[in-house]
């Protein structure tokens, strides 16, 4: 059985890891049979408009039609396993927010195993060392605020300090049976803090949506003003955009997750899956990353502008094998607490 990512060993220590100086054997997609197949079909949890840039980009190299389906990284795990079970299976390359499933499938024999060129430069924690994912980015969930209607004194600067009564009716968060990534989150948090602690978010009136889009939706609008453990690159897009928005890095740590991509064992076009993974850790997409406010998952692209380098944050480790035994019933608890 293959090793969950992060069992023992948290990504920042990954990360820090210098590279090694050699490049390990690596697969190289069939750029002829890709095109003769003339098309992938993507399912994917990426930021809307960072999944249509990358489908273009990779559409004007390769002239290979990319049918994009997105949606958050639960929904399509839904739905991929939907097809699956109906040996109807749609999807040449697979790219969510939720590790722990990635490696659960990879196990039943469901991905081809891949790695593509520039695998060794993705760190061993976002990636299966016998390819069956490579993560695409690096996801940093923080807290972040509008920092025109909260004083700097008055930011809540830690997890726990969220269930301070001055925040009731100001904050925003996800839902785990929609955003993967937020199961992560929420799985961690509560084994950590028991779920008395989403007892309380939940009595200081906290909003619960689906998707980290509706999160930076509601916090631009100023209708919420405390994003409670959302996708980072959210707030860094709208401070491009010229919004009053901060983030905090939370003192008792951040979480990092990883988004795995892999290649659908089965699928209709097997080699336009293998080149458009192959492209998604090249130079071209992994530099798009950091320019939309992301993480890229290549351990030798530079950060976000104005962001800090993941060895620089302090992380919370992520116990994957946990979220593979647990995930079902933690969805069940939290929407047992949020009805």
């Amino acid at each position: 059985m293959t090793t969950p990512m992060l069992l023992k060993v948290t990504l920042a220590a990954a990360i820090t890891v210098a590279l090694s100086g050699y490049s390990l054997a690596q697969d190289k997609a069939d750029v002829e049979a890709a095109k003769k197949e003339g098309k992938v079909v993507w399912y994917t949890s990426t930021p809307v408009e960072t999944g249509q840039k990358i489908a273009k980009m990779f559409e004007a190299k390769y002239g290979v039609k990319v049918e994009m389906f997105r949606s958050g990284g639960s929904a399509i795990l839904r739905r991929f396993l939907q097809e699956h079970q109906a040996k109807r299976i749609n999807a040449d390359l697979l790219t969510t927010s939720d590790p722990a499933a990635a490696a659960e499938l990879g196990d039943q024999g469901m991905f081809v195993p891949f790695k593509p060129v520039n695998f060794d430069k993705v760190p061993d924690g976002a990636k299966d060392s016998n390819g069956n994912y490579i993560a695409q980015r690096l996801n940093i969930i923080t807290i972040y605020v509008r920092s025109d209607k909260i004083a700097a004194a008055d930011i809540p600067r830690t997890w726990d300090a969220l269930l301070d009564p001055k925040y009731k009716g100001k904050q925003v968060m996800t839902d785990p049976s929609f955003t993967s990534l937020q199961l992560s989150v929420v799985g961690m948090n509560a084994k950590q803090k028991g779920w008395g602690y989403y007892e309380k978010l939940r009595a200081n009136d906290i909003m619960v949506v689906q998707s980290n889009q509706q999160v930076s939706d509601m916090i631009k609008r100023g209708e919420r003003v405390i994003a409670a453990g959302a996708l980072d690159s959210y707030a860094a897009e709208d401070r491009k955009d010229g919004h009053p928005i901060e983030t905090v890095y939370p003192s008792d740590g951040t979480y990092v997750i990883p988004s795995p991509t892999s290649v659908v064992k089965g699928s209709p076009n097997p080699n336009a899956g293998k080149l458009f993974a192959e492209f998604m850790i090249s130079d071209e997409v992994q530099a798009l990353f950091p320019q939309e406010g992301a993480y890229a998952a290549r351990s030798d692209m530079a950060p976000p502008a104005g962001s800090p380098a993941v060895k620089d944050i302090k992380l919370i480790s992520v116990d994957y094998d946990y979220l593979r035994k647990s995930g079902p019933g933690v969805k069940k608890k939290f929407n047992e607490i949020f009805q």
